[in-house]
């Protein structure tokens, strides 16, 4: 799988700003990605060294619009801890 298309995108919330105090970072990953996959493609991308890394699989929601029923789509995200000292900028200033 290509390294572009591991990371989908960063998951910036008020609770996930509070992870980064504690070098924790959020990003919702490609629903196929493994462990050694998202430690690689952050390796690569932000050139950082994880130690941790910790897969949540998370299910679509049932929605209606109107008389339509449906399903959003099923997600994974990934909390990546880095080594002490080190920071990823996903914020631009």
């Amino acid at each position: 799988m290509e390294k572009d298309k591991i990371l989908i995108k960063p998951i910036i919330t008020e609770k996930t700003t509070f992870l980064e105090k504690e070098g924790k970072y959020v990003f919702e990953v490609s629903p196929k990605a493994n462990k050694t996959e998202i430690k690689k493609a952050i390796k690569e991308i932000y050139k950082v060294e994880p130690t941790k890394i910790n897969i949540i699989k998370s299910k679509g929601k049932r929605i209606r619009y109107g008389r339509t029923t449906g399903r959003t789509k099923n997600w994974k995200k990934a909390i990546v801890t880095l080594k002490k000292g080190q920071k990823i900028e996903l914020t631009q200033k």
